[in-house]
């Protein structure tokens, strides 16, 4: 497996995060949109190194939507088993 430098993978990803921009915008997020673009210009401005790959990384997760519905864990839930007080 090829592994590319930082410096390789950074446009790709500030890419990434300002489609991610556009489209909170478009889902009427604009302040939400406003900080994810001045943090990744920040870091995108810095050093092309390691720590911005795994910034803009971090900030593209962040970033993203929840899912649009909640994930409900039924870990130790037994099926058919009903708490009574």
């Amino acid at each position: 497996m090829e592994q590319h430098s930082p410096a390789e993978e950074l446009p790709a990803l500030y890419r990434a995060i300002l489609d991610r921009v556009a489209d909170l915008e478009r889902g009427g997020k604009r302040t939400k949109a406003a900080r994810v673009r001045a943090d990744a210009t920040r870091i995108y401005s810095r050093a092309w190194d390691e720590a911005a790959r795994r910034g803009l990384i971090a900030l593209l997760r962040e970033s993203a939507d929840p899912p649009s519905e909640p994930q409900v864990s039924t870990r130790g839930v037994r099926s058919g088993s009903v708490a009574t007080s």
